[in-house]
């Protein structure tokens, strides 16, 4: 299957469940409903969508801010979250970027799209979300999750799509094309 394809069934059968109205999110949430989450991509769990709790209590309760943001997941163990942007108002939301909010600070965008966030999962690894920066990292004795293996065959089956052996280039290229847009952006909204 060409890379960035699926099977109509596939996203068909995923908008059954209504988890979202982003039927790659949907998908997703079939296989962590199977697997469990953080079984297969470190510290990440899709979580209610749309809840803004995190964003009102750490961010901006301005409805400007709040409605152009729409967050999914756990981002890591330790509080950090992903959301999509609303950069404007195209109907396919898997094509809007991916930004990260830091339980202890900061905000990037990581991808530049939903599909682009899958590829980071793949690499199976926490987000470490600092004010100035985002990035992934794994040791010498990392061990990947138990559902890995069955994460990058979804992958592949659904999407065409492998897993980022180079998480940095894919955070760097949303950075350069979308990074400074998005804090223009969000600035005006977030406390000093």
């Amino acid at each position: 299957m060409p890379v960035g394809t699926y099977t109509t069934t596939s996203l068909g059968d995923a908008m059954n469940g209504a988890y979202s109205p982003v039927a790659e999110l949907n998908l997703l949430k079939d296989l962590q409903d199977r697997l469990g989450f953080e079984y297969y991509a470190e510290g990440f769990e899709l979580f209610e969508y749309g809840d803004t709790s995190g964003l009102v209590a750490g961010w901006s309760k301005e409805p400007e801010f709040t409605t152009r943001l729409v967050p999914f997941a756990q981002a890591n163990g330790t509080g950090s979250f992903y959301a999509l942007w609303r950069l404007d108002d195209r109907a396919d939301l898997a094509t809007l970027p991916v930004v990260v909010f830091g339980d202890e600070g900061g905000q990037h965008v990581v991808a530049r799209n939903l599909r682009e966030l899958l590829q980071l999962l793949g690499f199976d690894s926490e987000i470490s979300v600092w004010w100035d920066s985002a990035y992934f990292y794994r040791g010498r004795d990392h061990r990947n999750s138990k559902g890995h293996g069955e994460f990058v065959a979804w992958l592949d089956r659904q999407f065409g799509l492998p897993v980022t052996q180079d998480p940095d280039a894919v955070v760097a290229a949303a950075q350069a094309e979308l990074g400074q847009r998005f804090t223009d952006w969000a600035q005006p909204f977030l406390p000093d």
